[in-house]
């Protein structure tokens, strides 16, 4: 089991510490999310199931690639990720070579976790069609896997139209992984990416959810990573049940303020053997 680290749950202004201390302990992967931006009118930001909005206007966004690269330079080994990035929501080329730079500089450590998103309101702010974002959203991850693996990329769809282009540098191998539990989402996991994120999740409410992306995965013979959030974990013996379930990396949060985060960081390590796995 690989383990990672949620940097959106504590206040942006530790990133770095923790960073720096999940990739001293051992820990797989640090993930960032992303929004790119947030409308004051909340009508359009109930979050999914919950009638509730799903945001704050004033939250401070930050451009999730680039601030990776930031943290890809006082780090070694850890992994770095985004949980999810609206791909669609730029065009390929800007999409593609923000991972691509931060591919680069962090040496071949990028995870571009993407998703369709479920905020109409930025897409509308945009002045791009939310419901088509499923789409848009496959096209683009088609366009960026052509830009990070042909010499020359020609392409005439039906959200992104361009003559021949070149692309360079090219990433040493970009693992792209769909988030979202909808139908769509995990078709598009199963047929356009490396692996799936799912929402945070117990054992009990994520074998349903696994059970489905099982269903779709059929006789896929390429390699497909599973990676849940795990807030509630009961100990260390947990971990053998939800690799049991197929999962391959588990993004924890041992803590509930940032207060105290980077001794909770510690102590799971600690506890759940990080540096041994």
């Amino acid at each position: 089991m690989r383990f990672g680290v949620p940097l959106g749950l504590v206040h942006p202004g530790i990133w770095r510490d923790l960073t720096v201390e999940a990739d001293r302990l051992g820990f797989e992967s640090v993930w960032m999310p992303e929004h790119l931006v947030f409308a004051t009118d909340l009508s359009t930001a109930a979050y999914p199931g919950t009638g509730r909005p799903g945001i704050v206007p004033s939250t401070p966004l930050f451009d999730a690639p680039a601030h990776l690269c930031a943290l890809a330079a006082v780090t070694e080994r850890i992994r770095l990720g985004t949980a999810v990035y609206l791909f669609a929501l730029r065009h390929p080329f800007v999409a593609a070579r923000a991972f691509a730079t931060l591919d680069h500089v962090s040496g071949g450590r990028a995870i571009a976790g993407v998703g369709a998103g479920w905020y109409a309101g930025e897409w509308q702010a945009a002045g791009i069609d939310f419901g088509s974002r499923g789409r848009r959203l496959d096209e683009a991850i088609d366009v960026a896997r052509r830009l990070w693996s042909e010499d020359v990329v020609e392409h005439h769809g039906e959200f992104f139209d361009f003559g021949e282009v070149a692309f360079e540098p090219k990433p040493r191998g970009i693992p792209i992984l769909a988030g979202g539990e909808s139908p769509a989402a995990l078709r598009r996991a199963v047929a356009r990416c490396d692996g799936w994120i799912g929402m945070p999740h117990t054992l009990e409410s994520a074998r349903p959810q696994l059970d489905r992306l099982r269903r779709h995965l059929g006789d896929r013979d390429r390699p497909f990573e599973i990676t849940v959030h795990a807030y509630e974990l009961a100990g260390p013996e947990e971990v053998g049940a939800w690799a049991a379930l197929g999962v391959d990396r588990m993004i924890v949060r041992p803590w509930t303020r940032t207060g105290e985060a980077l001794d909770a960081l510690r102590r799971f390590a600690a506890d759940y053997g990080v540096a041994r796995r």
